[in-house]
């Protein structure tokens, strides 16, 4: 644990130092959160704004976690990652360091953007319903920080990941529950959305907000999350040998 703890605060402290890239990172989500939930004049649902945030905190921790997913390709390319192997902690350390410290800053950036979506007139909710959402966003940003690790070793190369990052990102919210309720959807898309690993955590968001906790869709998201870091471990000590 000691040598995950170390490998944590060099990337928080390395990514405190470049606030352009966290300010960046921030500028979509918000941009959503205002001119969508505010601007849009919509009549499926009482208050849009209270409706499309569960997606947007979804759609942030989506967009950390495959920016996130650079960060062992360039620490192999800079070098440190050989560095790092030669050091006596276990080298699932690293792995499991950079895999929190994604979803940790994934979080930092979805309370930014839930305070300015409270600010801005959504509903504020009980101290026990925050900690049901916290727990969903925690647990889905740690099983797509996985899935976006797991790629980048697998690809090896910046250029491609960054193609396949702004491949899926935006087909993966817009065939989401998470602009529109799925009765309202067209059938065709109604069947994608509810196959869609965001659609469970905004569905999951949703009941926590209404103070429901959502056994199912955190139980698949505890079981993939299991699944997909297995398959990540295998592949960087692949990798590394």
């Amino acid at each position: 644990m000691k040598g995950i703890r170390e490998y944590i605060t060099r990337d928080m402290i390395k990514w405190s130092r470049s606030p352009v890239s966290v300010v960046s990172m921030l500028v979509m989500p918000a941009a959503w959160l205002i001119f969508v939930g505010l601007a849009l004049p919509v009549t499926f649902t009482g208050n849009y704004l209270d409706f499309i945030v569960p997606g947007i905190l979804v759609m942030t921790m989506l967009s950390s976690s495959l920016n996130g997913g650079t960060l062992l390709m360039f620490d192999k390319i800079l070098g440190f990652l050989n560095k790092f192997l030669a050091l006596p902690s276990p080298r699932e350390s690293i792995l499991l360091g950079k895999i929190l410290f994604i979803t940790i800053r994934g979080a930092i950036q979805a309370t930014i953007i839930l305070v300015i979506a409270v600010l801005i007139g959504a509903t504020i909710l009980s101290p026990a319903q925050y900690g049901m959402i916290y727990l969903i966003l925690l647990l889905f940003g740690f099983l797509m920080s996985a899935c976006a690790t797991t790629i980048a070793l697998y690809l090896s190369d910046h250029d491609s990941y960054a193609a396949f990052n702004t491949m899926i990102v935006m087909p993966l919210f817009f065939t989401s529950s998470a602009l529109m309720p799925y009765d309202v959807m067209p059938a065709w898309l109604r069947t994608i959305a509810h196959l869609n690993p965001l659609s469970y955590a905004i569905d999951a968001v949703r009941a926590a907000e209404t103070g429901v906790l959502p056994f199912m869709q955190i139980g698949l998201l505890i079981v993939f999350g299991g699944v997909v870091i297995v398959i990540c471990m295998q592949m960087f000590r692949r990798v590394t040998v």
